[in-house]
C-alpha cells in the first residue's frame, strides 16, 4: 500500500487494487497528476513545466474542466453563457475543504473517493466534481454545474479531461457501420481528434470510447489508458495535444443550443466518465472495464440460451409453426424462447402498428396465451419483442396524439423504416409506456424483453405546451428512457431487459447500467461476428454480448458458413439462435444441441473470468479466449479466418495463466469446427487422443502451442485444466 499522502505537496491519493489516482490541488481547479498504477510518493511538483518564451506568465494548468479563463489554450471543459453573453469564460477561484472519504476497511488503506466544490463568484457558477476509484480498478468522474446567480444560464459544454501522459502517442477508437460494429482504427495522438455523435443513440458509426497508448502498444505490452464515457445519446469524446506536448482526453455529452438552460438554482449531472489504465498492455485495461460492468450489474444466475424468432417466421406469426419451432428449441436445450416483432395492433409489416402495445386479435384472437403456455410447458422461459420508444404515423397512438412524436413544428419530420420516435422527455408518453408494458407483464408470464430501437433522431424537438418554444429533446428522450427502464425494473426486477438497437447501435456503460444484455449486431456472419466480437471485447465482457447461431446463409452478407464455425463463434457470448431450426434437419440439430450443452458446461467461466486476446503475426489467424478468475481453468480459441501467408501456421502464445501451474490442454471437438487442411498433426494432438498433454503455464505463454494447418473459417477450441 502507498502512501496516502505524497511528502512535500498539497495532493491527495486515492488507491483500489492495482489503481492509483494523485490530485493536485494547488489550484481551486482540482487536477488529475496521475492516473494508473501506484506510485509510492509520488510528486506532482516534479513535472510542473517551465515558461517558455512568448507565453503566459504562468502554465495554464490542465484540469478536471479545462479553463479557458486560466489561459489553457485547448478545448474548455465548460462553455456557456447567460442572455446577455456574460459568464462566456469562466475561472473558478474560491473552493471548499475536499471531502476525501471511503477508506477501505484495512488500517492505514488510501482513501477512494474525493469530492470537490468550487465556485466561479462572478460568472455565480458552482462546479461539484468527484473522483472515484472503483473496486473494479477503474476511476469513475462526475461534475455537476449549479447556476448561483439570478438569471439562467444556458449551457453548451460540460466534459471532463483526463490527462494521459506525454508518451501516450498511439490512439485507438472505434468506427463501424450497421452491422459491422466495434471496428477499431489505430492512429497517432497528436493534434486534435473529435468524435461528435448526432444521431440520438451511441451509433452504429463510433462509439464514445478511447484508449490512448505508448508507441505500438498491444494486447500485453504497453502503458494503455481507456476513456468511457456512460451515456446513450449525443456526445464528443476528443483526444486533445495542446502546443505545449501535453495530452489529455475529454468526454461529455454534446449538447445543442438551448437544450440545457439553467434556471436560478437548478443543476446539471454530467454523464460518468470511466477510466481504465494498465502498464501491461490493453488486456488488463478491458478486463478493468468488464469489472466495472459486473460490478454495477452482477450475474443473477446463468445467461440462458435464447431461441429469438426473427429471422426465423420474421412477421409471419403463425401458432402452428412457432409452437414446432418451441418443441425444436426444447429439443436442443434452449431455455428462453423470444417472440419478436408482429404480435401487436396492425403490425403485419414494418409500416404500421408501433406505438399499439395490444395483442393482435388478427394474429392471436386468444391473445398470446397459447404460445405462452406452450413455451413454458416445454420447460423454457418466453420472452417478448417491443420497441416502446417509436411510432408509425399509421398508428392509433399517433393519429390520437400526434404532438407526443419528437419533431420540430413547421417542418415535414424525416421518417427511418416508416417510424418516428417518441419523445420520452414527456410524462405523459413515459406513463403510457409504463401502462402499456406493465399491463402485459401482469398478464402473462413474460421473463425477458427485447428492447428495440429501430432509428435515429433526427431534429427532435421537446414541446410539452403546443404555445410554448421547441427546444432540442434529445437528452431529454435519453434521460426519459432511463427513467423509464429503471421504472419498469423496479416493478418487475425478475425481468431481464436487452438494449437493441438495429443491431448495435445502442452499445455503451449507461444503457449497462440497466439493462442485462445487448444484441451486439444484426450479422449473424460468422467470420465478421470474429472481429465485431473481438472490437466489442475490449470494452464489454462477454456475458452481456448477444451472440447467436444464424442459418447456413447470412441474412446480411449473403455468404454461406459453416455449422461448426457459426458454433464456435457464438460460444464467447450469451448464447442464442437466429434461425429457423425446423429447416436445419436432423443432421445438423445434434451439433446445435452439442454446442448448447457445451456452452452450459462451461459459461460459468466464459461469463466470469477474465477476457484475453492474444497479439499474432498472421492477419489471417485470431487468438482469445477466457481464463477463470482462479487461473484453474481456461477456454481458448484459435481462428483459422482466412488462408495464411506461410504454408504452416505460426505457434501461438497463451495469456492469463498461473506460469507456475501445469495444465492439460483438451481439443474440444464437439462442434465440428475443426477443418484439417494438412497432412499431419502436430504430435501434441496424438497427445491429446490419449487424455491431453499437460505443459507448465510459463511454457504455454512464452513459447505457444503449434496449432495444425486448418482451411479457412476453422476454429481449433482448447480447455485447459490445473492439474497441480
Amino acid at each position: 500500500m502507498t502512501n496516502a499522502t505524497p511528502a512535500g505537496s498539497d495532493a491527495i491519493v486515492l488507491e483500489q487494487g492495482a489503481t492509483q489516482v494523485v490530485i493536485d490541488r494547488r489550484q481551486p481547479m482540482p487536477v488529475i497528476a496521475h492516473l494508473g498504477p501506484p506510485i509510492d510518493g509520488y510528486e506532482p511538483l516534479l513535472l510542473d513545466q517551465p515558461v517558455a518564451n512568448a507565453t503566459l506568465d504562468s502554465p495554464a494548468p490542465l484540469g478536471l474542466v479545462t479553463e479557458h479563463g486560466y489561459g489553457f489554450g485547448g478545448r474548455p471543459g465548460l462553455m456557456g453563457n447567460r442572455a446577455d453573453g456574460s459568464s462566456w469564460s469562466p475561472l473558478f477561484t474560491e473552493a471548499e475543504e475536499p471531502v476525501v472519504d471511503g477508506r477501505p476497511d484495512e488500517v492505514g488503506g488510501a482513501p477512494h473517493r474525493a469530492r470537490f466544490s468550487i465556485v466561479d463568484p462572478v460568472a455565480r457558477l458552482r462546479l461539484d466534481l468527484q473522483v472515484e476509484v472503483t473496486p473494479a480498478e477503474t476511476v469513475v468522474i462526475r461534475a455537476g454545474l449549479t447556476n448561483e446567480g439570478d438569471s439562467p444560464y444556458a449551457l453548451l459544454r460540460l466534459s471532463p479531461s483526463v490527462p494521459v501522459p506525454i508518451h501516450a502517442v498511439d490512439l485507438v477508437t472505434f468506427g463501424g457501420r450497421w452491422c459491422r460494429e466495434f471496428q477499431p482504427d489505430r492512429s497517432s495522438f497528436d493534434g486534435l481528434r473529435v468524435l461528435e455523435n448526432r444521431r440520438g443513440r451511441t451509433s452504429h458509426e463510433q462509439l464514445p470510447a478511447m484508449f490512448a497508448g505508448t508507441f505500438g502498444f498491444g494486447e500485453d505490452h504497453g502503458d494503455v489508458w481507456g476513456v468511457q464515457l456512460a451515456w446513450s445519446g449525443n456526445y464528443e469524446v476528443a483526444a486533445e495535444r495542446i502546443g505545449d506536448g501535453r495530452r489529455h482526453i475529454q468526454a461529455g455529452e454534446l449538447l445543442s443550443p438551448g437544450e440545457i438552460v439553467l434556471d436560478p438554482g437548478e443543476s446539471y449531472q454530467t454523464p460518468e466518465v470511466v477510466v481504465a489504465a494498465s502498464a501491461a498492455g490493453l488486456t488488463p485495461a478491458s478486463q478493468r472495464f468488464h469489472r466495472h460492468v459486473r460490478h454495477h450489474h452482477p450475474l443473477d444466475g446463468p445467461r440462458k440460451v435464447i431461441l429469438n424468432t426473427w429471422e426465423a417466421v420474421y412477421f409471419n406469426h403463425d401458432l402452428d409453426t412457432l409452437k414446432a419451432l418451441a418443441d425444436t428449441a426444447a429439443e436442443v436445450g434452449v431455455e428462453r424462447f423470444v417472440l419478436d416483432d408482429g404480435w401487436f395492433g396492425s403490425r403485419r409489416d414494418d409500416t404500421r402498428g408501433l406505438g399499439d402495445w395490444w395483442v393482435s386479435e388478427e394474429v392471436w384472437p386468444k391473445g398470446l396465451h397459447p404460445i405462452v403456455d406452450h413455451v413454458i410447458g416445454l420447460g423454457m422461459e418466453f420472452g417478448l419483442w417491443f420497441e416502446p420508444e417509436m411510432v408509425n404515423p399509421d398508428s392509433d397512438l399517433y393519429r390520437e396524439h400526434p404532438d407526443w412524436a419528437l419533431t420540430t413544428p413547421g417542418y415535414e419530420p424525416v421518417l427511418g423504416r416508416h417510424q418516428l420516435v417518441l419523445d420520452c422527455g414527456r410524462g405523459s408518453v413515459r406513463h403510457y409506456l409504463f401502462d402499456r408494458i406493465d399491463a402485459l407483464l401482469q398478464e402473462y408470464p413474460i421473463s425477458y424483453l427485447k428492447w428495440d430501437m429501430n432509428r435515429d433522431l433526427v431534429q427532435g424537438s421537446h414541446q410539452p405546451n403546443p404555445d410554448g418554444p421547441a427546444s432540442p429533446g434529445a437528452h431529454g428522450h435519453v434521460a426519459g428512457v432511463y427513467r423509464l427502464i429503471d421504472r419498469l425494473r423496479e416493478a418487475h426486477p425478475g425481468v431481464e431487459i436487452e438494449s437493441c438497437a438495429s443491431g448495435g447501435g445502442r452499445v455503451d456503460l449507461g444503457i449497462l447500467r440497466r439493462t442485462d444484455r445487448v444484441w451486439t449486431s444484426d450479422c449473424n456472419d460468422a467470420l465478421e461476428r470474429q472481429d465485431i466480437q473481438r472490437g466489442f471485447s475490449m470494452l464489454f465482457p462477454p456475458e452481456v454480448m448477444g451472440a447467436h447461431i444464424g442459418p447456413d446463409r447470412a441474412h446480411t452478407t449473403n455468404r454461406v458458413q459453416n455449422l461448426g464455425f457459426r458454433c464456435a463463434t457464438a460460444l464467447f457470448g450469451s448464447l442464442g439462435i437466429e434461425w429457423n431450426l425446423l429447416d436445419a434437419g436432423p443432421e445438423r440439430l445434434p451439433r446445435v444441441a452439442a454446442t448448447v450443452a457445451l456452452y452450459k458446461r462451461l459459461r460459468d467461466v466464459l461469463h466470469s473470468g477474465d477476457v484475453v486476446r492474444i497479439d499474432h503475426d498472421d492477419p489471417a489467424v485470431r487468438v482469445h479466449g477466457v481464463v477463470a478468475s482462479d487461473r484453474s481453468r481456461a477456454v481458448m480459441a484459435y481462428v483459422q479466418a482466412s488462408t495464411s501467408p506461410t504454408a504452416v501456421p505460426m505457434p501461438f502464445r497463451f495469456a492469463g495463466l498461473d506460469p507456475e501451474r501445469r495444465y492439460r490442454i483438451e481439443v474440444i471437438d464437439d462442434l465440428g469446427s475443426v477443418y484439417h487442411a494438412g497432412r499431419v498433426h502436430p504430435p501434441w494432438m496424438g497427445a491429446d487422443d490419449a487424455g491431453g498433454i499437460v505443459a507448465s503455464g510459463e511454457q504455454l505463454m512464452r513459447a505457444g502451442l503449434q496449432p495444425p494447418v486448418l482451411h479457412p473459417e476453422s476454429v481449433l477450441l482448447l480447455e485447459l485444466t490445473a492439474v497441480d
